[in-house]
């Protein structure tokens, strides 16, 4: 009798390994089958967000060593931290408690860009960029583009070469890190550079350091068939809108209206939706040459 207890217990204990075992696969199974879709989860501000005016130096004394509202306000004034204290005033969140997401004017999700796996966005008018994966943000953050008289082009572009430092075209003694490159023949690309805190560059858009090396890494890079011709393009990115060099900065408006440079879904649709096409059929072939590869 014995035996056939510890027989039936055993048979017990093991039925019950299988059925637990058996549970674990079909979670991993179903987790595994899900489509991936990378979605980042932002702290929204304590209250409403709004703005004001602050003598920069009077401002710097209290906060300079909170790296959070530092970071914040570069952002928020498109500058760095050399170039902001020479600013006689700066525009300053009443509340700090949010993701910088919530102080720059990229929608956190675009619907019409659920299909992309990837693409960057730079806006002309509010000199911001935005990084999305299938539709959902994952960076943003300040950037100084082309001055008047060498504005950056817009439009469609796609990642090319990159390279972690590299001489300008304009002047071989500025060094440009975390270069990437959108134009080749016209020498355009995003790199790190410093921000004064307006267009200033000569047709380039300028990035803080870490936002530089974030795209660096983030976009890819051209595939080419030999020296003369491209195989599979890189990241797509668009350039769009224009920027009214006569007069104020358009950020210095966020004190009287904080939704003044709002970026909305539709309008980054309008702005993307004539070159759905070609980034998807680019998409398309870089996901066939990749798997061609295994």
């Amino acid at each position: 009798m014995k035996k056939l207890y510890y027989t039936a217990n055993a048979l017990l204990i093991l039925i019950l390994v299988l059925m637990v075992s058996c549970k674990k696969t079909d979670t991993i199974e179903i987790t595994e089958n899900k489509t991936a879709k990378k979605v980042v989860e932002y702290k929204e501000p304590e209250v409403a967000v709004s703005y004001q005016f602050q003598k920069t130096k009077e401002w710097l004394k209290a906060n300079e060593a909170d790296s959070t509202k530092m970071n914040i306000v570069y952002a928020i004034n498109r500058t760095d931290k050399a170039n902001l204290k020479k600013l006689d005033s700066v525009v300053i969140p009443a509340d700090f408690s949010g993701d910088l997401v919530y102080y720059l004017p990229f929608p956190i999700h675009v619907a019409a860009l659920q299909e992309v796996s990837k693409i960057i966005l730079f806006s002309y008018p509010t000199q911001t960029f935005a990084a999305y994966e299938n539709g959902e943000l994952v960076r943003t953050g300040p950037t100084n583009m082309g001055r008047k008289k060498d504005p950056t082009p817009t439009g469609l572009f796609f990642t090319n070469w990159k390279a972690e430092k590299t001489t300008s075209t304009f002047n071989d003694e500025w060094e440009l890190k975390w270069n990437f490159n959108i134009e080749n023949k016209l020498g355009v690309g995003f790199h790190q550079y410093e921000l004064p805190g307006y267009p200033a560059s000569h047709s380039c858009l300028r990035l803080l350091e870490k936002d530089a090396k974030f795209l660096y890494k983030f976009a890819d890079e051209w595939i080419l068939k030999d020296k003369e011709n491209v195989k599979v393009k890189g990241t797509p990115v668009i350039v769009f809108g224009s920027y009214d060099f006569d007069g104020p900065k358009p950020w210095l408006q966020l004190a009287s209206d904080p939704k003044a440079l709002n970026i909305s879904e539709s309008e980054i649709e309008t702005e993307t939706k004539p070159f759905l096409k070609e980034i998807l059929e680019n998409q398309n072939l870089r996901e066939s040459n990749q798997s061609s590869e295994i």
